[in-house]
């Protein structure tokens, strides 16, 4: 017998229970996300208009039938959309992220026993082409003001020549007093302002030091041009001298995102905001203004494992700083994924609305090195998929999986909750709370607005009715908000 027969029989039966597992759903298939990563897993940063409105496509479970991606609860794409509607202007299309339009609104998810997720699942078919939609819902503890660890917070203050402009410096010293006067006795807070140079305007303070902290608030001033790179700089410079491991230490930058001095390359400042990420100093980006660099925002929020928010209102300032404090400031868990695995036997494909530069490969997800999101007491999470059922579909439809750090022992957590087939509505608008009809509004809303293109057959016609009926029955004005702004862009386009 030729002797090369053994070895080429066994690789043979090596592929054949390669091939086996991957058709179980063990996570050794191909990753669904093939986009360029850094170091840390994370995606790599990409420019305005790079994405593809179609980019995340329609995955057939028989190939791909796990969906990972890493939680996200930032919301500045809503809140810059809903600016610029209101201005009367359509948002560009590559600033839209639905996950973050979705993640907007109020949910109806129970809270978990401990201190990490809980899981919910619902979902109703479409009709006509055997389609679903199903919403993968998590949840965090919430934490009452009191009862939250301290905090060391370094905020950093754009005084740029471009902050000048109404609704931009102004709106953050509003910012910043409201913050002030929510903080408490273990609290402390430093200021660094930011144009062509940084500057300490005022060392770690006691919170109890109100006057102080507000007249430092009032001195901030507009200058020059705007040296991203020394703000932050000088803030975790700040962050780190005063570090206290007892202490949520974050730095908190509010600008307008546009950077013109300095390091202005993305990679450069989105490299030193990640190694600070890495010594426990969280970021939190507060963006304001007109013109606003979203994505140079959204980057330094994921490289520096926080979140991005955008004000453009004493309200929106209101809700972040004073209704979302805890949420905003504190930390339940760290690096937090999720994971989706389809039934290929119900489900023919699938197709995850948003999260497009959020998703990671499958294999990464026990993976505790690589990045995933952060997530505060009291944040939920959604995610919806498109899917399309198999013919007489029924059983088990997917299991969704969700995989956390402990903020403080980095010890992991997991916990995961199954979706049956039985479980989906006959109707999504009228036998599904309304919490998930607000979800689906919001995503077709925004692939509205990225895409032009229907959410499961939901025309952009049907969504200003279903969230004028919507804001009347939850008695939400975010939600009445919604259905004017759903008005508003039809008008303009």
């Amino acid at each position: 017998m030729n002797q090369r027969t053994p070895a080429v029989v066994l690789a043979v039966i090596v592929l054949l229970l390669a091939a086996a597992c991957g058709a179980s759903g063990t996570g050794t298939e191909k990753p669904a996300n093939t986009e360029p990563r850094n170091g840390s897993g994370r995606a790599a940063p990409s420019m305005a208009g790079e994405h593809d409105p179609g980019a995340a496509g329609r995955r057939d479970t028989t190939v791909d039938q796990i969906s990972t991606f890493a939680l996200d609860v930032d919301t500045a794409s809503y809140g810059y959309a809903k600016r610029l509607l209101k201005e009367g202007r359509l948002p560009e299309p590559d600033r839209i992220r639905a996950e973050e339009f979705v993640n907007s609104f109020r949910q109806d998810y129970r809270d978990p026993e401990g201190d990490g997720f809980s899981v919910h699942m619902d979902g109703a078919r479409m009709p006509g082409n055997g389609t679903a939609l199903l919403r993968v819902g998590l949840r965090t503890r919430q934490a009452q003001q009191r009862a939250r660890r301290p905090a060391n917070l370094a905020f950093v203050v754009d005084v740029s020549g471009s902050m000048g402009a109404p609704g931009r410096l102004d709106l953050v010293r509003e910012a910043l007093h409201q913050l002030i006067g929510q903080l408490g006795p273990g609290d402390q807070i430093s200021i660094v302002a930011f144009s062509d140079e940084a500057e300490v305007v005022l060392p770690m303070t006691p919170a109890t030091s109100r006057d102080e902290l507000d007249a430092a608030v009032e001195r901030l001033a507009v200058r020059a041009s705007t040296n991203l790179e020394a703000g932050l700089t000088a803030g975790y410079a700040e962050a780190a001298r005063t570090f206290r491991a007892v202490a949520t230490n974050r730095v908190i930058l509010l600008s307008d995102g546009l950077a013109n001095e300095g390091d202005t390359s993305w990679q450069g400042i989105l490299d030193r905001v990640e190694e600070s990420a890495g010594r426990q100093i969280t970021l939190l980006c507060v963006g304001v203004g007109r013109d606003y660099g979203d994505r140079l925002m959204e980057q330094l929020a994921d490289n520096g494992d926080g979140a991005a928010v955008y004000i453009g209102s004493a309200d929106d300032a209101r809700k972040v700083f004073v209704e979302q404090l805890a949420a905003n400031l504190d930390l339940r868990a760290r690096d937090a994924k999720a994971q989706v695995v389809f039934n290929p036997s119900t489900v023919e494909s699938y197709h995850l609305v948003g999260y497009e530069n959020r998703q990671i490969a499958a294999e990464d997800f026990r993976d505790d090195t690589r990045d995933g999101g952060e997530v505060g007491p009291g944040h939920s999470v959604t995610a919806l998929y498109e899917v399309r059922l198999r013919e007489g579909t029924s059983g088990q439809l997917a299991t969704t999986t969700v995989r956390w750090q402990d903020p403080d022992t980095r010890d992991p957590g997991e916990v995961s909750r199954s979706l049956e087939a039985a479980d989906l509505a006959a109707s999504l608008w009228r036998e599904t709370s309304p919490r998930l009809q607000v979800d689906v509004v919001a995503a077709a809303f925004a692939e509205y607005l990225r895409t032009g293109e229907p959410l499961a057959g939901v025309e952009a016609k049907e969504l200003a009715e279903h969230a004028t009926r919507l804001a009347a029955s939850t008695e939400d004005a975010e939600v009445a908000e919604l259905a004017g702004l759903v008005t508003r862009a039809s008008s303009l386009r």
